[in-house]
């Protein structure tokens, strides 16, 4: 489907590379970001109350554009969102916001941080512990400077502050979670 519709577009540039930069990943529930399974993997039915991430990525010239999503199964205006579930797609959600106000030229991606940390804390809430949102160049996904989410004590002494500035773009990954905000592999 990426494939199929990035070739709609700039069709006269014949050279032109267009596709897949990150590739689909379907997260349910408690896994944090970036499943894909394995053919081995059994098969899982998604079934109400499911809190689903999708992400991915594209590019057209090398210019990449990520973007991810997160719903509930099932959930709408008749059927909400409750209790502690909601507690974490709210302090997600306005932690974007706070992202999107902050990553602007002059301002420090430690704002960034200590924003998001207020937010989900304010939920009881805590956002993943060392995950980086990365700034975005042609041709590089993971580029040098990076905003970090809920660093550990070392992770800030070695975590490189850095100033936005005019034309930067950014991946802006945000992970919350309910709990201690620790990953473990599954």
């Amino acid at each position: 489907l990426i494939m199929e519709e990035t070739g709609k577009i700039f069709k006269k540039e014949k050279e032109m590379k267009k596709g897949i930069a990150f590739p689909t990943s379907i997260s349910v529930n408690n896994c944090v970001c970036h499943f894909s399974p394995l053919k081995s993997d059994q098969d899982y039915i998604l079934k109400e109350g499911d809190l689903v991430k999708i992400d991915l990525g594209v590019h057209v010239d090398g210019f990449i554009a990520n973007v991810a999503h997160s719903f509930v199964i099932e959930a709408s205006k008749d059927k909400p969102v409750c209790g502690r579930r909601a507690d974490v797609i709210k302090a997600a959600h306005l932690c974007a916001e706070a992202a999107l106000r902050l990553v602007k030229p002059g301002n420090q991606n430690t704002q960034v941080t200590e924003a998001w940390n207020k937010i989900a804390h304010s939920f009881h809430c805590t956002p993943i512990e060392g995950m980086l949102s990365h700034q975005l160049k042609q041709h590089v996904i993971d580029g040098e400077k990076t905003i970090i989410q809920n660093p550990t004590d070392q992770q800030k002494k070695d975590h490189e502050k850095a100033e936005f500035e005019v034309h930067e773009v950014y991946a802006v990954d945000v992970l919350v979670s309910s709990g201690e905000g620790k990953v473990r592999t599954a």
